[in-house]
């Protein structure tokens, strides 16, 4: 395993352990911005093992899984909007769950295409 592969998946496993705690003290903001960032590690895990590159910005993430991966990219089109209104609103356990799953299936997708 390569570095940028290692960073990625470090920072996945980092964002979902500290998501999962926000998560069990009931801070949905935090829980939802962590899933929100472990789904966009574990996206650019998958688009570095399928394309061989690491997107440089959400617009180049939303981009290629958009007209490459279009499965990945709704999950992402979905939960982008969760991840903004964190910003400025109160976010709900339920949205933080949703983003758990996603996190969780995304993470899942970028492992079984593991070079």
């Amino acid at each position: 395993m390569n570095e940028k592969e290692q960073i990625l998946q470090g920072n996945c496993e980092e964002y979902l352990e500290f998501a999962e705690q926000a998560l069990a003290k009931k801070k949905f903001n935090t829980a939802v911005t962590l899933f929100f960032k472990a789904i966009g590690a574990a996206a650019d895990f998958f688009i570095l093992m399928k394309e061989g590159i690491v997107p440089s910005s959400h617009a180049q993430r939303f981009k290629i899984l958009k007209e490459k991966y279009p499965d990945i990219y709704c999950i992402l089109d979905k939960d982008f909007p969760f991840y903004q209104e964190s910003y400025t609103k109160k976010l709900t356990e339920e949205a933080a769950e949703v983003l758990k799953d996603d996190a969780y299936i995304i993470k899942k997708l970028a492992q079984e295409n593991k070079k």
